[in-house]
């Protein structure tokens, strides 16, 4: 046996064995311990008390309820999850990895991805509409054994409403004077025979008048499933979902501007588009006895262009930089058509179960990027105008890149001994990539043609045990991989010689309810280690280039605290973790020279503990009030571990009231102490040379104070 795999079993079984004798547990918010069904841990609708994985779960009365505007208002309540605000439905995510855009995750619609793997995109959830999902499930930890590559941190699962029985009209305004948000949502749903039709949309603007600079922006978002009961029993269902984002972009702010100035930008005409169209087609039905297949087919266009400000960057002026800055304007297109086979078989032979299936997704990606010779104010710091570079070159990229995977994916699961049940499974991926470049390949336009592939096998085993009726408990270890992006294989003139990334993961926990299940606690314990860590380094010559260098480790808890007494409810969510580098070296330019650096040991920048906790009161039954306060630690900001932000609380709260007939009042206030906070901090301090934080550190900020007001009326027809 391998010796990877070996430790992988030593620790599991050290998890169970802590988690028994200490009462250290793990797992999620659920409504009803033993009886809350997931699709999002096997692939098939299962108990939660029998999924020997971290689950949360936000449902469809939540998010109806709370009227999110943003991703991370669902995200963020649930404990290891933090969705980091870049403004414009613009993020980055952290789930049992620091905050980042590194394709550490998987983002699913009703199972399949929404993006190919190789094309990872840290933005890419606002390419989903939050206003049709009826569940949203978050998978902590790796789970590449179900979902491929990319599902280390996690997997994040946007569920699709059903069509309702009988016909349902719902529409929506709400306004945020402050942030100039205006927002409007529709939805329309019925069944008639054997079809059932579900239709959402909402139109979002951001208006140039409101608390930040150069921040406006508009979505479009819209999906339409259709249910059809065939004849044979089988069911077809079809999703339709189309995502239409143009945003400005306003970047961040040196540490004097983010104190004194907080809602000014650098940037006036940074911008990012991003349209996508996704149409699944999923046929289901008895197959076998006992055996249910599931076929869907898919197809996929995303079309993301942007002007972006990270992009611009100095340069000395010479002949071929006759401005002192250079930017980049680019597109990034990908086209997929894929078909994702699983077959479900129930068996008596001690209550096991199988499933697998197979998936092919073919993916071609068009990439072009041209260079920009850009001005900018020296007193100010204001980027004031851009010009297509005709002396720049290098770096100018024009390629295609046909991506296809296919994988092969099983699991079982047994129940030996009552109440005891065993999950094992894996999944192998193949995964290939056919590079043309339509440039002349060298020094300044890219990487020669080539064909390049990878494969892995991602394995998992796991276990529950219910206790009694209101106490689960569960191990697991399982692994997770990210194979090399496009970007990071040609982005450079030289083709980097890399492997996947590989992760492997261990956790333990339990799920418990009291007081006859109106008070819920979960909690997991996990170990996360990294290897062959894909990451830049710079040799001592100068040159950069992306190699499999680095090893990581996350450790951490999650815990979850929640209470429903119908007049009185809660929630807390708190999350402990330590990132760190277990191996990570590089070299750093000093004057001539390049001088070697070692951050081995040290923590992973923008690695916070977060906490979340809302206090809910129905002081009559159509009125509700609640209060939410929001914690995130204090992170370093810098690999060398010498800059660190402070951290922030914000509180906030909500109201909804119901007058009948069918109309609902309702509002939120965010930040009411008005604190100013960094959604983000970075710095580029490497602790070799001289520390100028007006250069090297940057805070993304947090919006001010803000009251938003919303009105929705709903007609539902009485079911007969």
């Amino acid at each position: 046996m391998n010796y990877k795999y070996r430790n992988m079993s030593r620790l599991l079984f050290g998890l169970v064995a802590g988690a028994f004798a200490h009462g250290v547990v793990a797992a999620d918010d659920v409504n009803n311990l033993l009886d809350e069904v997931v699709v999002s841990g096997s692939r098939a609708e299962t108990k939660l008390s029998e999924t020997p994985m971290s689950i949360g779960a936000v449902d469809e009365k939540a998010i109806r309820r709370d009227k999110p505007k943003l991703m991370g208002d669902v995200l963020n309540r649930i404990s290891g999850v933090q969705w980091v605000d870049l403004g414009n439905e613009q993020h980055k995510m952290g789930i049992r990895q620091p905050n980042s855009t590194n394709a550490v995750y998987q983002y699913l619609e009703d199972g399949i991805p929404i993006r190919p793997l190789g094309v990872f995109n840290h933005n890419s959830l606002n390419e989903l509409n939050l206003a049709e999902a009826s569940r949203v499930e978050v998978v902590r930890g790796a789970s590449s054994s179900l979902y491929g590559s990319n599902a280390v941190g996690g997997a994040i699962n946007f569920i699709t409403a059903r069509p309702s029985l009988t016909p349902e009209l719902s529409i929506g305004y709400r306004t945020e004077p402050v942030a100039g948000y205006q927002r409007v949502d529709t939805s329309a749903s019925n069944t008639r025979d054997d079809i059932g039709v579900r239709f959402s949309h909402y139109t979002s603007d951001r208006s140039a008048n409101n608390w930040q600079q150069y921040s406006n922006g508009h979505k479009d978002s819209m999906t339409m499933r259709v249910d059809k009961a065939l004849e044979s029993g089988a069911m077809v269902r079809t999703v339709v979902s189309y995502n239409n984002l143009d945003s400005a972009t306003p970047g961040s702010l040196n540490p004097v501007d983010y104190q004194l100035n907080p809602g000014k930008s650098y940037q006036t005409f940074s911008w990012r588009k991003d349209k996508t169209t996704r149409m699944s087609v999923a046929w289901e039905g008895e197959t076998t006895v006992n055996g249910t297949s599931t076929f869907t087919f898919f197809g996929r266009e995303n079309d993301h262009g942007q002007l972006p400000n990270y992009t611009i960057t100095t340069c000395t002026i010479s002949a071929s930089c006759t401005t002192g800055y250079h930017g980049t304007l680019n597109n990034n297109h990908v086209s997929s058509l894929g078909v994702d086979a699983k077959h479900q078989q129930e068996y008596d032979f001690l209550k096991s179960r199988l499933i697998g299936g197979i998936y092919y997704d073919a993916s071609p990606n068009v990439y072009k990027s041209d260079n920009l010779d850009v001005t900018r104010d020296s007193t100010t710091l204001v980027y004031t105008g851009y010009t297509p570079s005709t002396t720049y070159t290098t770096g100018k990229r024009d390629y295609q890149t046909d991506i296809a995977n296919t994988a092969i994916f099983a699991q079982w699961e047994i129940t030996p001994l009552d109440k005891t049940r065993f999950v094992m499974g894996g999944r192998y991926d193949a995964i290939n990539y056919n590079y043309k470049n339509n440039l002349t390949p060298g020094t300044a336009y890219g990487a020669p043609n080539e064909v390049r592939g990878f494969s892995h096998f991602s394995p998992k085993i796991g276990a529950t045990y219910s206790v009694s009726d209101s106490t689960n408990v569960y191990a697991n270890a399982s692994q997770g991989f990210t194979p090399p992006d496009v970007s990071q294989l040609y982005s450079k003139n030289a083709i980097p010689d890399l492997r996947p990334a590989t992760y492997y993961s261990y956790e333990a926990g339990t799920r418990m309810a009291f007081l006859d299940k109106s008070l819920r606690f979960d909690a997991t314990v996990y170990r996360l280690d990294g290897t062959d860590t894909i990451v830049s380094i710079t040799d001592t010559s100068g040159n950069t280039s992306n190699v499999n260098a680095s090893g990581t480790q996350s450790t951490g808890i999650e815990m979850n605290l929640a209470y429903d007494a119908g007049q009185l409810d809660g929630r807390l969510a708190a999350a402990y973790a330590r990132h760190q580098y277990v191996d990570y070296s590089t070299n750093i330019r000093n004057g001539a020279l390049y001088v070697p650096v070692d951050y081995s040991g040290n923590i992973i920048p923008e690695a916070p503990n977060t906490l979340s906790a809302e206090l809910g009161y129905k002081p009559m039954q159509d009125l509700r009030v609640a209060l939410e306060l929001v914690k995130v630690s204090a992170y370093w900001m810098d690999n060398a571990n010498s800059v660190s932000y402070s951290g922030h609380t914000l509180v906030n709260l909500r109201g909804n009231y119901s007058m009948g007939n069918g109309w609902e009042f309702w509002m939120q206030g965010r930040n009411l102490t008005n604190q100013l906070y960094a959604d983000s901090a970075s710095s580029a301090n490497n602790g070799v040379t001289a520390y100028v934080p007006a250069t090297q550190d940057k805070y993304t900020v947090g919006a001010p104070q803000s009251l938003m007001l919303g009105v929705t009326y709903t007609y539902a027809a009485p079911r007969k």
